[in-house]
C-alpha cells in the first residue's frame, strides 16, 4: 500500500506526539524510537518487515541509560548486516534526540556511496530503483 507525503508527515507528527507523551509519563526515562529506512511510497513490504524485526531483536538484547543507549544503537546501526536500514533514535529525558556526534559517532553514510546520507537525500543523488535494489540485496543476503 502506497503512502502519500501528507500521510507520511502526519505519521511523523503522531509519532512525535506519542514520544512526548511517553517522556512526560516517564520523567527521567530514555526513549528509543525505531523506524526503518525505506525509500519510495510503499513503506511496509517484506524487506521493511524483516528489517524491523532484525532491529527489534538487536535492541531487545540491551537496556541502558540514554548516552549508553545511543552508543549501543549507533553500534547496531553500524555493525548489523541490516543496520544501515535501521533508524534508531534515542531521546533524552527532555525529549531531545541524542545525536551520533554526542557519543563520538560520525554522520550516517549513504547506502550506495561514501557521501553523508543527508547530502545524497537532499541532492537526490540516487534513484529509488537503485536504493530499492540495494535494500533487496541486503535483506535477501541477510535471510539466506
Amino acid at each position: 500500500m502506497e503512502i502519500t507525503l501528507d500521510a507520511l508527515l502526519q505519521s511523523r507528527d503522531q509519532r512525535h506526539a506519542l514520544q512526548e507523551q511517553l517522556l512526560q509519563q516517564h520523567p527521567g526515562g530514555t526513549l528509543v524510537c525505531l523506524t526503518v529506512v525505506m525509500p519510495g511510497s510503499v513503506k511496509r513490504n517484506l524487506y521493511s518487515v524483516v528489517t524491523a524485526q532484525a532491529a527489534l531483536t538487536a535492541l531487545l538484547d540491551r537496556h541502558l541509560p540514554a548516552l549508553e543507549a545511543k552508543r549501543v544503537t549507533c553500534d547496531i546501526e553500524d555493525s548489523h548486516p541490516l543496520g544501515r536500514l535501521f533508524d534508531i533514535d534515542v531521546m533524552g529525558a527532555d525529549g531531545t534526540p541524542i545525536s551520533r556526534q554526542a557519543v563520538g559517532g560520525e554522520p550516517r553514510r549513504c547506502l550506495l556511496c561514501d557521501h553523508e546520507a543527508r547530502w545524497c537525500m537532499r541532492n537526490h543523488s540516487h534513484s529509488q530503483e537503485e536504493l530499492m535494489a540495494h535494500i533487496q540485496k541486503l535483506v535477501e543476503t541477510y535471510v539466506q
